[in-house]
């Protein structure tokens, strides 16, 4: 039962932008005056553009480079096939790899990762991402969207995937349901209503002052 419930929830919030191009990442950009002191990085995952929705806010308020994960061979438009796929790539631990390349990683101090909850787990992006880059000794944080059912083990298993990390307490909220057909919630007044949530939460975990 718990199977078919992962299943069938697994993509709760997002969309990649995904490119023909591999994705260079150079230059961070100018972050404002009141955030946390070190450059940073914002690697999300998305698929109906809620966790994207969420990434641009958080750039909004403390700068930095931000990226999305576009994979070298990208998933189905349909929301099936890619369910499947998905269950398939957690249940052999297969990592997809990743077209989107970072350049200098050692430049950053601080990386924020956002994703969806998919299947109640980590999406294989995001852990082909913390298995190929090393995050030791920077401040990791996370942030995601979902379709009601919460993180899942989401946040515990960025804490596995970085255990010389100092990584904060994360940030959640409800995004679509690619299932029931709802796409990008996060916008209008819910953008507004998420950006007062996040900028509270930057300010709760010392990332704003």
């Amino acid at each position: 039962m718990h199977g078919l419930l992962a299943s069938i929830l697994l993509i709760g919030a997002c969309s990649s932008s995904q490119t023909d191009s591999v994705q260079v990442i150079d230059e961070p950009t100018q972050k404002p005056g009141n955030a946390l002191p070190g450059k940073v990085l914002i690697v999300y995952v998305s698929r109906t553009n809620n966790t994207k929705a969420l990434a641009e806010i958080i750039h909004k308020h403390v700068g930095g480079t931000l990226v999305a994960l576009d994979l070298s061979t990208p998933y189905p438009a349909n929301y099936q096939a890619t369910v499947q796929q998905v269950a398939h790539e957690n249940e052999t631990g297969f990592l997809p790899p990743l077209k989107t390349r970072i350049d200098s990683l050692q430049r950053y101090d601080v990386v924020f990762v956002g994703f969806p909850t998919w299947g109640m787990q980590l999406p294989p992006p995001m852990k082909s991402f913390l298995h190929q880059y090393d995050l030791r000794g920077k401040t990791v944080v996370p942030f995601n969207s979902n379709g009601g059912y919460g993180v899942g083990s989401t946040f515990q298993t960025v804490k596995e995937l970085c255990p010389n990390s100092t990584v904060l307490e994360g940030y959640t909220m409800r995004g679509g349901s690619e299932r029931d057909g709802q796409l990008l919630v996060i916008q209008g007044d819910k953008a507004k209503e998420a950006e007062t949530a996040v900028v509270k939460w930057l300010r709760t975990i010392n990332v704003l002052k």
